[in-house]
């Protein structure tokens, strides 16, 4: 035997050498796992699950408003100096809108206006999603998304000072299904008045009936705009907008950021401003409708809104929000 032979690779020999220990390496440092495969989510399902969750929130502010136990404390002052309360009725309807969502959608990013542990809220069930929730559901062609590109933002009760008031017509529960940082599904749900309302939103798809006939028999008059804004700076912004369109401005005051959205959305009104801060879950919904209609919602500024997670929550440059003539509004409203 020739045990002090040499042995003779030739270049395939050698390839395949090389090609075994990158692949051994691969594996070592890989953990031997395989590429995770992302999850996605039909956004129908995500409509049906926003209307569910805030009629959930709705009837959950209607029990403790009839149980008279608001018990109502005080977050703070709003930046005009405005009481910004918080009640039972918020921290309930956002046990049940939260969690039901988190529990429904483990995979998709929840944000709320309320924080609440789970410990402390009541055994919740996953929701039920039924399409008869939405009606002419076979009517609207789904599309799936990135479970990760999804962002929803929730409001459990949206106008709370005004609910502490009994004002009860600007009372509503709002969710609002971002994606990629863009508002493309948005429900408001009104728990009182003589039967709950619920309207409803999907950009590129549809609005609810109501909403869609209200677009076909009102039109706006441009040249004496109404105006809605907050209630709780009417007398300032009122003064700049008499500045930007004129004495024949109308202006409306209300409560509740859904609402004024909703009127913009139902031509009651030609236009929502806001022009000081204002939380993101306050305007989402709102906006995807206005977005569903045909309109437009930007800061004061002409800028996008971004509803990604990671983004922060406040919006501080103003709100307009619009069916028709956006670009017109904005160069009229630089004076602000």
């Amino acid at each position: 035997m020739n045990f002090g032979g040499k042995i003779h690779l030739n270049k395939f020999g050698i390839c395949i050498i090389v090609g075994l220990m990158f692949l051994v390496v691969f594996y070592v440092t890989s953990d031997g796992s395989k590429p995770e495969k992302r999850s996605v989510v039909s956004l129908k399902k995500l409509l049906i699950a926003s209307i569910e969750t805030a009629i959930k929130g709705g009837k959950e502010v209607v029990d403790v408003y009839k149980s008279a136990s608001l018990n109502e404390r005080s977050k703070g002052k709003t930046k005009e100096g405005v009481n910004d309360p918080i009640t039972n009725a918020d921290e309930k309807s956002n046990c049940a809108m939260f969690f039901s969502l988190t529990h429904t959608f483990p995979d998709i990013q929840v944000v709320s206006e309320e924080k609440s542990s789970e410990p402390d809220c009541r055994t919740l069930q996953v929701l039920d999603l039924d399409s008869n929730l939405l009606k002419n559901s076979n009517e609207l062609e789904d599309k799936e998304v990135f479970s990760s590109e999804v962002t929803m933002w929730i409001d459990p009760l949206d106008a709370t000072k005004e609910f502490t008031e009994n004002l009860l017509k600007y009372v509503t529960t709002m969710v609002c299904v971002a994606v990629d940082g863009k508002p493309v599904i948005g429900v408001i749900h009104f728990p009182f008045g003589e039967e709950p309302k619920t309207y409803w939103g999907w950009v590129g798809r549809g609005v609810t009936e109501e909403l869609k006939i209200k677009q076909s028999t009102k039109k706006l008059d441009d040249a004496n705009p109404t105006v809605i804004v907050s209630r709780s700076h009417t007398g300032q912004v009122a003064d700049l907008l008499k500045k930007a369109f004129g004495q024949s401005v109308t202006i409306i005051q209300a409560g509740g950021a859904g609402y004024k959205a909703l009127e913009v959305g139902s031509k009651n009104v030609t236009a929502y401003v806001h022009t000081s801060i204002i939380k993101k879950w306050d305007i989402c919904a709102g906006h995807a409708i206005i977005n569903a209609l045909g309109g437009k919602l930007t800061t004061l500024k002409n800028e996008p809104i971004d509803y990604k997670a990671a983004d922060k929550p406040v919006n501080s440059d103003g709100v307009l929000a619009v069916l028709e003539n956006h670009d017109k509004f904005i160069e009229l409203l630089k004076v602000i």
